[in-house]
């Protein structure tokens, strides 16, 4: 597995591979989408990835998803289905990208379903429904790596996803996070930055995320209101006190 790093507002991009071939998960946006292009071509030389593996509809990991498809021999993209009717008018508004002044490329998608396996040889990809930041959610377990791929629902160890863009859910997303640390997982790939890693350390986030969840769900569905409005292209919640965050992104 490997990850590419997200530039300015792109998410991660994920690379597994296996001896029957090779599956993206998210795109990044539409602003790097070539160079996004050459970024896996320069990992599979003559080779070419079979899929792509969306965790929603949102922007930052959805933009540049029909131009890989359209780069790679129009390789199948796959979304949930709440989220497959936004990608293929190309909606600019539940995707995000009118926040970021951008259109939304109409992208053609194939559904993914909970509990759908993508068999890699050595090892399987696992479709995990995870709803809360959007309904389409979904998170991508790696079991033989104990490692899941989640996009926006975990913006980064020091940011709590939102609730409130288009299909946002907070009581979804107390289910989806209590769903994950049932796993076992000894890392997280997040929208942003390097993995969370180690069985502790991971259990650690995601109860400090959780938590945070719960008390907004006792304070009638909303954050503390000493934390600032989020500017309007972050998929996250900034706190008001930092959180702590080991992972660090080298440059």
């Amino acid at each position: 597995m490997t990850r590419l790093p997200g530039i300015h507002h792109d998410g991660n991009i994920v690379l597994v591979s296996g001896s029957l071939g090779h599956v993206l998960i998210d795109s990044g946006t539409s602003w790097y989408q070539s160079l996004q292009v050459e970024r896996v071509q320069g990992l599979l030389e003559d080779a070419v990835p079979d899929r792509l593996l969306l965790t929603s509809r949102r922007f930052p990991v959805s933009g540049g998803a029909f131009h890989l498809s359209t780069s790679f021999h129009d390789m199948p993209v796959h979304i949930h289905p709440d989220g497959q009717a936004a990608l293929e008018t190309g909606d600019f508004f539940t995707t995000w990208a009118n926040r970021y002044d951008s259109d939304m490329p109409r992208t053609s998608t194939n559904p993914v379903s909970d509990h759908e396996v993508f068999p890699l040889g050595e090892g399987e990809i696992q479709a995990i429904a995870l709803p809360g930041h959007a309904s389409e959610g979904m998170g991508y377990h790696i079991p033989h790596l104990s490692t899941l791929v989640v996009g926006a629902l975990l913006p980064r160890a020091d940011r709590p996803t939102r609730w409130d863009l288009p299909g946002g859910s907070l009581m979804d997303i107390i289910s989806s996070f209590k769903a994950m640390k049932s796993l076992g997982l000894r890392s997280i790939v997040p929208l942003q930055g390097p993995a969370i890693r180690g069985a502790s350390h991971v259990m650690e986030v995601l109860d400090r995320h959780l938590a945070f969840f719960e008390e907004a769900a006792e304070n009638d569905g909303l954050p503390p209101s000493s934390w600032q409005r989020p500017a309007p292209t972050a998929l996250w919640l900034t706190p008001s006190s930092p959180w702590p965050l080991e992972e660090q992104e080298q440059v």
